[in-house]
């Protein structure tokens, strides 16, 4: 077992806490910077807590009591974390929801939690409330983001802060006072579990979650208050949570925006220090750099560029820089290829952070090679996002870290991660069963997913312990694996799901990358109406049959894919196929293409 709790973490009471003592440190200081129209624009920290406390006592005027849940149905934007601030600052709890989530989940959310007020970015989120009006009577408000809707039931977030500022106005100390009465062990957020199986699940995590997630990062060493965060990540995910809880008590800058085709553009204006993602965005962007360098001289100095990288990374990876004429080598290749990279991120990237799903070393060790580090992290939305992350200074890629300090880990018997600490949740709400589950008397939760702890103490996950394949054979394949390794191989593919249990041997539905595959049949005169029509074409097959083949060589024969299909079009958040933090819903996937799976084994 690994524990490094070590001295106890002294931190505030609450979020809202945090936030008075950051204001208190560095009010004139930047905190937040979004988009108005083309502008960036920012706030400071005392702004920014004077606009949490308009919005706190909008929400008490309307009468909104301790722990009373508050939901947040939007995309990502500074609107949201300005109502979450305000939720905090009430003493209430954020129900968080999707704005991808169908209207009769939505209604599940809101009644599961009891939410008294919703904020709705727009109408038609606020229909989403309304559709399902008579189930939710609990609903006082709904507060529209943006735009306009004729309902007794809604107001607008400009009425919100009048009301605020009347109460205000009329009661100074309102906010003061309701933030003095704030326990550590009162409800902060309600986060439901986007759940690749059944319905979600209300996880409680209390104030002190937030509050340890805070002081534990800070005491880790791995972000500074100079720091500038670009966060796009869904706030609705525990993950994206976490970085603005970790803000407050750092201090650091955040620029905030949610359009993901925008990443990579805004990211060369914002020039951030740091940045966390899905591993889907890092693949995705290893894929297109690669598309683009592929052909002519050009691909052949990427190539050389990036073979010299990767001989660089053990030396690098003890903290040591390459000498001689592998030093020479490197600065060339800096200069003719990385650093060209590095130019489009802005210039200034210390860091990334890949949490949410597993990165497959290949893509970790690709970056890398080019000067750009990723730190792979561990944590689910029952510990409050991160439990583990690596070391900046000493990263061991292919593992998610050592615990953060006041983090207990150990591993079953039967392989699986248990966690123990201040970020455990208290309880799935209204599950009281389903937390038994999870959760032991003596506070250790179980985690569903494999690993094992290094000589360092580094955990390296294995898989999710559902997920594990047992082929007819009686051999075990771990799915995470085997489809890290292809995506890492081929940069057409988009996603893959693996399959084979109770089955001979592993099978895969493929999607592809629409602009890469497009692109890719253009250069070789290939003709197509759209993606679904040009997957079908042999030569593709062929190609992408060519890169199985590559990835089989690198794995065990009981795990190879002997059969796969090309689906017509990428598994989406909306057809159900995919989590809005971009997991893949396994059983959802074999339950809507069982036929087709069922194909690739009849021939035998």
């Amino acid at each position: 077992m690994t524990d490094t709790t070590g001295a106890e973490l002294t931190r505030p009471a609450s979020v809202a806490a945090m936030l008075v003592e950051r204001v208190e440190k560095s009010g004139t200081q930047e905190a937040y910077r979004y988009l108005e129209g083309d502008r960036w624009v920012s706030l400071t920290w005392r702004e920014t807590k004077d606009r949490a406390y308009v919005l706190a006592a909008g929400l008490l005027a309307l009468g909104v009591e301790p722990e009373d849940r508050v939901a947040i149905t939007s995309g990502t934007r500074m609107e949201w974390i300005l109502a979450d601030l305000g939720v905090m600052c009430a003493g209430a709890a954020t129900t968080t929801v999707y704005p991808t989530t169908q209207g009769a989940d939505v209604a599940y959310i809101l009644s599961d939690s009891g939410s008294r007020v919703i904020f709705a970015e727009n109408p038609d989120q606020a229909r989403k409330v309304l559709d399902h009006r008579a189930d939710l009577a609990d609903v006082i408000a709904i507060v529209l983001i943006e735009g306009e809707l004729d309902d007794e039931l809604v107001i607008t977030w400009a009425e919100l802060e009048r009301r605020g500022r009347e109460f205000l106005a009329e009661h100074p100390s309102a906010i003061d006072d309701t933030i003095a009465g704030i326990k550590p062990e009162h409800l902060a957020t309600l986060i439901y579990t986007s759940g690749t199986t059944g319905r979600p699940k209300g996880v409680r995590l209390i104030q002190d979650c937030w509050t340890y997630e805070g002081v534990s990062i800070e005491a880790y060493d791995l972000i500074g208050p100079d720091d500038l965060q670009y966060l796009w990540l869904p706030l609705s995910h525990v993950f994206g949570k976490a970085l603005i809880t970790i803000q407050l008590q750092i201090g650091f800058a955040t620029a905030v925006e949610g359009a993901i085709d925008k990443i990579v553009d805004n990211l060369s204006v914002v020039k951030p220090t740091m940045m966390a993602g899905a591993p889907r965005i890092f693949e995705k962007v290893r894929a297109r750099v690669m598309m683009g360098a592929s052909h002519g001289l050009r691909g052949k100095i990427f190539n050389w560029a990036f073979a010299v990288g990767h001989k660089t990374i053990p030396i690098r990876l003890e903290g040591r820089e390459p000498t001689g004429l592998l030093a020479l080598q490197y600065k060339i290749a800096d200069k003719l290829v990385f650093s060209k990279l590095k130019a489009r991120m802005g210039g200034r990237i210390r860091f990334f952070v890949s949490g949410s799903a597993a990165l497959s070393r290949e893509v970790q060790e690709w970056f890398f090679a080019a000067g750009l580090l990723i730190l792979e992290g561990y944590g689910l939305t029952e510990t409050s996002a991160a439990s583990f992350v690596n070391h900046r200074r000493a990263p061991r890629l292919g593992t998610v870290g050592p615990p953060v300090p006041g983090t207990e880990v150990k591993i079953a018997e039967d392989g699986e991660i248990l966690i123990k600490g201040p970020g455990v949740m208290s309880g799935y709400h209204n599950q009281p069963e389903a937390t038994a589950e999870v959760l032991s008397e003596d506070g250790w939760f179980a985690t569903g997913d494999l690993g094992e702890l290094d000589d360092h103490g580094y955990l390296r996950i294995t898989d999710r312990k559902k997920d594990l394949i047992k082929t007819s054979g009686g051999k075990y394949v771990a799915p995470q694996k085997v489809e890290g390794i292809l995506v890492a191989a081929c940069p057409y593919i988009s996603q893959i799901v693996v399959h084979g249990d109770g089955r001979k041997y592993i099978s895969a539905l493929i999607t592809l990358d629409p602009d890469a595959i497009s692109t890719w049949a253009k250069e070789n005169d290939l003709e197509f109406t759209d993606l679904a029509s040009l997957v079908e074409q042999p030569a593709v097959r062929q190609l992408i049959d060519g890169y199985v083949t590559e990835a089989n060589a690198k794995l065990e024969r009981w795990e190879t894919i002997k059969r796969f299909a090309i689906l017509p079009g990428e598994l989406s958040v909306e057809s159900g196929e995919v989590t809005p933090s971009l997991k893949i819903r396994r059983k959802a996937v074999e339950r809507k293409y069982s036929v087709l799976l069922d194909g690739l084994y009849d021939r035998d």
